[in-house]
Formats: structure tokens, C-alpha cells, sequence
């Protein structure tokens, strides 16, 4: 029971970290409204859409695993005699996944990164977490205080 109270956790944690290192979903740096925040040049976009071809089967690979993985873990946990040892195994594959999966989003946002000049980033930055304001607003919640 402690163990998987802890798996829990611990999937909890990780869905929030990569929660808050999401980019705007596609191809951002082509919208019109975006190019013009952030002053991207013609250059600029032609890199970006570089990182994103180089990674994109990585990470379409990287989200199909984590898919079969949630299928399978899902029709373990509906037999009607559970298997704790096919339990663990597959919330440890399901965990390494998502961690590859994380790893592989942060490279690329650490690629686009070098990309962008300081104030762009700062820029970006701040338009993601507004973005990510809102939800919590709508639910009541408070925002968060911005990190320096």
C-alpha cells in the first residue's frame, strides 16, 4: 500500500514538472501574433523549425510508448486476480517513459533556447506563464508567484 501510495506521488510530481516546461502546443514561433511579441526573425524561424523536425519522431515515438504502456498498466489493473509483480514492472517501464519523454522535451526547449536572444526568452516566458495562469484562475486557484 506505502509503495503505491508513493508511485502516485511520484507520477503526481512528474505530471506537474513537465506541465510547467510546456511549450504553446504545434509550431509557435509561426504564428503571426507570437513572431511579432517576440520579434522573431525569418532566421529564427527557419532554426526553430529545424529542433522541431529533429525531435519530432523522437517525440511522437517517446508518447506512443507511454500510450501502450497506460493501455497495458490499465488491463493489468482490470484482471480480476492482480499480478503486483506485472504491476511493478510496468509502472517502472511507464515511469522510465515518461522520464524519456520529459528528457526529450527539455532538450528541445533547451535547443530552442539557444535560439532566442535573453529578451525573447524573457518574453516567451512570460506569455507561457501567463497561459498557465489562467487555467489555475479559472479553477479558483491562486497564481503562482514568478520565479526570478
Amino acid at each position: 500500500m506505502k509503495q503505491r501510495i508513493l508511485f502516485v506521488a511520484a507520477m503526481l510530481i512528474a505530471a506537474t514538472i513537465v506541465e510547467a516546461q510546456q511549450l504553446p502546443p504545434g509550431k509557435w514561433w509561426r504564428r503571426p501574433e507570437v513572431v511579432r511579441q517576440l520579434e522573431l526573425t525569418r532566421d529564427q524561424q527557419d532554426k526553430l523549425d529545424e529542433v522541431f523536425r529533429t525531435t519530432a519522431n523522437a517525440l511522437i515515438d517517446a508518447r506512443a510508448d507511454i500510450d501502450k504502456l497506460q493501455v497495458a498498466l490499465r488491463g493489468e489493473l482490470d484482471r480480476t486476480q492482480l499480478r503486483r509483480a506485472e504491476l511493478q514492472r510496468l509502472a517502472a517501464q511507464l515511469t522510465q517513459a515518461r522520464g524519456k519523454l520529459f528528457e526529450r522535451e527539455l532538450m528541445m526547449l533547451a535547443d530552442m533556447r539557444g535560439i532566442l536572444n535573453e529578451e525573447q526568452w524573457t518574453r516567451l516566458r512570460a506569455h507561457l506563464d501567463r497561459a498557465q495562469e489562467r487555467p489555475m484562475q479559472q479553477r479558483g486557484q491562486p497564481p503562482r508567484r514568478r520565479q526570478q
